[in-house]
């Protein structure tokens, strides 16, 4: 299966009633600070969702609730790899995407065998604070080099101006979160977004 070259990720199933009837094929539902029914609940909204409309969710840490309603996709950072069952994971049969930074995290990324990986924060980003920098499009080029055939996500800053020199330097796919959620108009910045990555 080819995953979409556009990757947004959203809070609240809320976005994906308003977003995936324009298109989105792809998105990673990364829900925070809530409680573990709600979390459930909003999982298993949100695939239902994403069923109906042929998309591919990718659940973002909650790797029991992703196993338990049936999703497809986890999509885990470092910290989460330190307590999550990759085996349970695995068994599942649900496919797995991996936040890296550095080399040592690409390293452990690649030894679990991940159906995708991450590279963030390519550009700055006002998302959250992390201890890295901006990677950098050198990065990308180089982390892609290393990988070979397994997609590559560029996370961290993007937006559509930039998202072409992502691709040129390696990137499969690009993400993001606030060129949209903070957009004055986020569909028609999504629609945007399926134009130029299509």
């Amino acid at each position: 299966m080819t995953l979409d070259r556009f990757y947004p990720i959203f809070d609240d199933p809320a976005w994906l009633v308003r977003m995936l009837p324009l298109g989105v094929r792809l998105f990673q539902l990364r829900l925070k600070d809530r409680p573990d029914q709600d979390l459930r609940d909003a999982i298993e909204q949100s695939h239902a969702l994403s069923r109906a409309s042929g998309a591919t969710m990718v659940v973002n840490d909650h790797w029991r609730h992703a196993i338990d309603l049936g999703c497809d996709w986890v999509h885990l950072g470092q910290e989460d790899l330190d307590t999550a069952d990759l085996a349970a994971i695995r068994k599942a049969g649900l496919k797995l995407g991996i936040s890296t930074h550095d080399e040592a995290e690409l390293d452990r990324a690649l030894s679990l065998a991940p159906d995708y990986v991450a590279l963030g924060p390519v550009w700055p980003t006002i998302l959250k604070k992390m201890k890295w920098h901006e990677q950098g499009l050198d990065r990308v080029r180089d982390w892609k080099a290393r990988i070979g055939d397994i997609p590559l996500v560029a996370i961290g800053g993007l937006n559509i101006d930039r998202a072409p020199d992502a691709f040129d330097a390696g990137a499969d796919i690009v993400s993001v979160v606030t060129d949209i959620t903070l957009n004055a108009d986020p569909e028609g910045r999504v629609r945007a977004w399926l134009e130029a990555t299509r």
